[in-house]
């Protein structure tokens, strides 16, 4: 799932590549992935975009006349070609959601492989209209984003750190992924509740927070969208690493799985030593 250091390499691309080009057409190859219907899509067509934007996990292209709204949810992807093929787009018979051309002949696809469906595309007059954009948390990297912020949000609440870290309506952009990478920095269990952090835990999870996530930034920074998902594998110390040896004490990285995704841990690290039972329970293996 791309989450906020691939889509903000994705934005500081299309921001460089699209600013100042005209849209010539917009086409829908998955209706399903459309989710307004006023402005209409056809609404981009002639627009010129102005700017691109990163909020949360969505990417907001600006135009001088509607904005275009994407989020590439579990499996989305954007595939750039400085050439747009003039193959005619099959609903129902591609992975293209959404194809995007541009006046200079240049473009864009959504695609989106397996079969749950879930990326979504908006036109809006705003980008508030968006729902998942209103409900948006604060961003971790925004200046105001404070450790006292930070330990304001978390206070009182009695749900797993890993659960309000992905909780993009506390805090907006960190996913499956980088929420491993976070705790495993902070060398902090996953199962850890959020109201029982102490100062001390607090203070060190949210620089490893600012760590994790401006370091994957830097990484994703100037890279074209087709070496994006390779940048995100490499840079990773326990996520999608199931079996290999963490690279800070050696042992070896396991895993919980759940219904339809995974967490990635080290004992060692992260939890004393104790194995954290592989099924939904909250609990360590007694």
């Amino acid at each position: 799932m791309p989450e906020m250091p691939e889509v903000q390499g994705l934005v500081d691309f299309l921001r460089e590549r699209l600013t100042g080009v005209r849209i010539a057409r917009a086409t829908v190859a998955n209706i399903a992935a459309l989710k307004t219907y006023d402005p209409p899509i056809d609404a981009l067509k002639d627009a010129e975009i102005t700017g691109a934007t990163r909020r949360g996990k969505f990417i907001d292209l600006a135009t001088t006349g509607p904005h275009l709204v994407f989020h590439l949810a579990k499996a989305g992807w954007l595939r750039w070609y400085d050439e747009l093929p003039k193959t005619v787009i099959r609903p129902g018979k591609t992975p293209i959601a959404l194809r995007v051309a541009l006046e200079d002949g240049a473009g864009f696809d959504l695609t989106e492989a397996g079969t749950k469906k879930s990326l979504a595309v908006y036109v809006v007059r705003e980008p508030a209209d968006v729902p998942g954009i209103a409900r948006l948390g604060p961003d971790p990297l925004d200046p105001s984003f404070t450790r006292d912020v930070f330990a304001s949000l978390l206070e009182g609440r009695r749900t797993q750190i890993k659960g309000v870290l992905r909780d993009q309506m506390i805090i907006a952009g960190v996913g499956n992924a980088y929420s491993d990478e976070i705790l495993h920095a902070a060398k902090m269990s996953p199962y850890a509740l959020a109201s029982s952090l102490s100062s001390e835990d607090v203070d060190r999870l949210f620089a490893a927070m600012t760590e994790t996530l401006t370091d994957a930034v830097a990484e994703a920074s100037g890279k074209p969208p087709a070496e994006l998902k390779d940048a995100k594998r490499r840079g990773m110390q326990v996520h999608g690493r199931r079996g290999e040896k963490c690279p800070v004490c050696g042992d070896e990285v396991r895993s919980v799985f759940f219904a339809d995704n995974s967490l990635e841990y080290c004992p060692t690290c992260q939890t004393g030593g104790k194995i954290l039972a592989d099924r939904r329970l909250s609990r360590l293996l007694k």
